[in-house]
């Protein structure tokens, strides 16, 4: 197939490209510069060129649209960057209708109090969503519109991610655990630790974005989930031996003073599975799990350290 990639060149983007071509894909990439653009054949814009992405959706077997305005969301601005990802979803499911063409869009898993969360699970706004509003809201709409374009005879499908791409040169949410580790001299975990983290290697996230391109079903959902939860406290051990700083328990209280802005997502408890994607489309992670890969170091190096 020739597909079309938003985020071509990002940490998720920058896995999934070479799965896609060592599948025998032609990857067309979305690119803002010089620099993003070299490693590939590209269309020139942004999210907000909404014309280009027409034409190259148009031009293509099948999208995937792994990009999100996350320069703007971390820096006061969710709402603006939900809303100009649901522009481009629906520039491009208005480029592919009728085409019965494949459209895959990233997303986040659901978390689900008291139970593990299943691909059935988060379709709809809850309560305590639709009070927020804002771009949180929009991104649960923007999710629920991906699954509703099989009736606009589009293969689409929704990819959802957990909070954790993990691997090597991985600057997300492991890494900053590990920056404020050895910036307080503790390797904190919040209450009793016994709260979850779900997880998966990004070569195993690249592979089920391939295998989704190529045959899930019109309006699927699929988990992206190895390891299903991980206990933060596990995860904290291992950041603590590897700097060599006490492990120690934060309050609840104080685990927005300890953390920063992750205190909330340290403190919550998110469990999800992947069963029904496994064996809808058959897909097998190969890779090792959260705790085997932060424990091979290399979150813990010099380049690590001053990234």
């Amino acid at each position: 197939m020739r597909v079309f990639v938003t985020g071509a060149s990002g940490w998720i983007g920058s896995a999934v490209v070479p799965e896609l071509i060592g599948a025998g894909h032609q990857v067309i990439g979305l690119a803002r510069s010089d620099a993003s653009a070299a490693a590939l054949e590209v269309r020139r814009g942004t999210l907000d060129d909404l014309d280009v992405l027409r034409s190259a959706a148009e031009a293509s077997d099948g999208v995937i649209h792994l990009a999100f305005k996350h320069d703007i969301a971390f820096t006061g601005d969710f709402e603006g960057a939900a809303d100009a990802d649901r522009r481009a979803v629906e520039t491009f499911a208005d480029a592919l209708a009728g085409s019965d063409r494949p459209l895959l869009v990233a997303s986040g898993t659901p978390a689900v109090p008291g139970r593990t969360a299943t691909e059935l699970d988060g379709h709809t706004p809850d309560p305590e969503t639709v009070a927020m509003g804002g771009g949180i809201l929009t991104r649960v709409e923007t999710a629920a519109l991906v699954l509703s374009l099989a009736s606009r005879g589009i293969r689409s499908c929704l990819v959802r991610l957990p909070p954790t791409n993990y691997g090597d040169g991985d600057n997300g949410f492991m890494a900053h655990l590990v920056g404020i580790a050895r910036a307080k001299g503790v390797s904190g975990y919040v209450g009793d630790g016994a709260n979850h983290w779900p997880a998966v290697h990004r070569l195993d996230s690249a592979h089920l974005f391939c295998l989704a391109l190529e045959k899930a079903p019109a309006g699927s959902s699929l988990h992206a989930v190895t390891d299903e939860g991980v206990p933060i406290r596990a995860i904290a051990e291992v950041i603590g031996r590897h700097l060599d700083v006490p492990v120690v328990s934060v309050s609840p209280e104080d685990a927005g003073e300890h953390f920063g802005w992750l205190g909330r997502i340290v403190a919550s408890d998110r469990v999800v599975s992947s069963t029904l994607t496994r064996e809808l489309i058959g897909w097998q992670p190969t890779q090792p799990g959260l705790l085997e890969d932060l424990d091979k170091g290399h979150y813990f190096d010099a380049a690590s350290a001053s990234a």
